[in-house]
């Protein structure tokens, strides 16, 4: 079963968008007309765009924390769109001292922690080799000639010199990284491993100069891919960037590079315990995990769950609360001229921290959602993923088990659920339709089913 593809009236009223959307009758096909200077930048222009991303938490408390100490990170990431030349950009906004980078190298990824022969690229921040990152910041590298295929690993590679404790770190990685033996081992081919981790310490981004854009995708555990299998990038927003890869659809740019800003156990409105990696909340962090990234043009948003489960007797979460919040996130993103699509909360009774009147507020939530006409289109993950003959439970068929989180297969079909048609041309802010498909009157949403 496919997704509610609704497009609000908002749409189709020039005061309050500047678009018009043509629907197609039979179809309900988008078409979206480009405008080539949206906030005075040339989106078919080349430009730095997301090509990989993930957002820096932290800092954990000091029993769990990961130290290093004169070695090599080899941080293993997963290219969403190729280019030719690439850039990093690394974090310490969760420290309270200084991050010494030593050296930092990018190429592509042989297996395992090893490198394509040929491919090793040494990289500089603001002309040196070595770069001091004051606590709160971020640094980018500048970049380097390399040619970066779409959908393939990259090897990062950050020499730590002195002592360096993780303070930011993505904790949910899913992915194997490696942890050298004492020593600089940046372009070496063969890297010498003192341990595996399944963490991303202080990379939070790659760039690849690209004429297209990127999309962000803003979210807790559901979008970080927990419970999917380890090394196999089966988060739904890969799954997405997969399909954009592989469509026929002319209209439809595949340079649209997919930046996963997913973070397990984030919440919308409030922060987590002191020491959790569950990020701070996502109003907080909205300018540097959307805003921030390069070429950013959509952004997908589903989050909330969490503001559910942990809600207390004591301090009730409210559907209103969190449809304040997302007015402010929709609000934020159109100030930059940004499209925002919203998800539905999946299901999750059987879950740890389900009842039946949080329940009533997931549903409460999702119902505003789907008929408020706020965010620009809405994907129906819940409908995707419920269980038909009981809608408050997962299909067990995408159920990891734990009955909150997706298996792989729901994740997959999480990511073909996303409709293509919601990255035609450019985007929906300042887009004009072609004359021999006009929008028709204000009427009921139209579906696609």
């Amino acid at each position: 079963m496919k997704p509610i593809l609704r497009i609000p009236p908002a749409l189709r009223n020039p005061a309050r968008r500047s678009a018009m959307l043509a629907v197609a009758a039979l179809s309900c096909a988008l078409t979206f007309a480009p405008s080539h200077a949206q906030n005075g930048r040339d989106w078919t222009a080349d430009q730095w765009v997301g090509t990989w991303g993930t957002a820096p938490a932290g800092p954990p408390l000091e029993t769990a924390t990961q130290n290093f100490n004169n070695q090599t990170l080899r941080l293993i990431v997963h290219s969403s769109i190729g280019g030719n030349r690439v850039r990093i950009r690394v974090s310490n906004e969760m420290g309270t001292t200084a991050l010494r980078i030593g050296g930092a190298h990018v190429a592509l990824r042989a297996a395992g922690s090893g490198i394509a022969a040929g491919s090793d690229r040494v990289l500089s921040f603001s002309g040196s080799g070595s770069i001091l990152i004051p606590p709160g910041a971020a640094a980018l590298s500048d970049p380097v000639d390399l040619t970066i295929p779409a959908l393939s690993d990259l090897a990062v590679s950050l020499y730590l010199p002195g002592p360096t404790a993780a303070t930011t770190i993505h904790g949910t990685a899913l992915q194997t990284n490696y942890v050298s033996l004492p020593g600089n081992f940046l372009g070496a081919a063969t890297f010498p491993t003192d341990r595996t981790i399944t963490q991303w310490p202080f990379l939070t981004e790659v760039d690849v100069i690209s004429n297209g854009a990127s999309i962000v995708t803003l979210g807790n555990s559901i979008t970080d891919g927990t419970n999917s299998t380890v090394d196999t990038n089966n988060r739904w927003p890969d799954w997405l960037a997969r399909r954009l890869q592989i469509t026929r659809d002319t209209g439809i740019n595949s340079r649209l590079g997919v930046v996963n800003r997913g973070i397990s156990g984030n919440r919308l409105l409030t922060n987590p315990p002191l020491g959790s990696l569950a990020g701070r909340n996502a109003q907080e962090r909205f300018d540097r995990d959307v805003l921030a990234t390069a070429g950013v043009r959509y952004l997908t948003v589903l989050i909330g769950i969490n503001d559910i489960g942990n809600s207390t007797p004591e301090a009730p979460v409210t559907a209103d609360d969190l449809i304040a919040g997302y007015r402010q996130i929709i609000a934020r993103a159109h100030a930059k001229g940004i499209a925002v699509y919203g998800g539905t909360l999946t299901p999750f009774e059987g879950a740890g921290y389900y009842s039946p009147e949080k329940e009533l507020v997931r549903q409460a939530v999702n119902n505003w959602i789907r008929g408020s006409d706020e965010f620009d289109a809405v994907i129906d993950f819940d409908r995707v993923t419920r269980d038909p003959a009981n809608p408050q439970r997962f299909n067990p068929a995408y159920d990891s088990g734990d009955h909150l989180h997706p298996n792989d297969l729901g994740y997959q079909a999480m990511g073909n659920a996303v409709p293509l048609e919601l990255f035609r041309g450019i985007g929906l802010r300042g887009v004009s339709a072609p004359a021999a498909a006009p929008a028709p009157a204000a009427k009921a949403p139209a579906t696609v089913e």
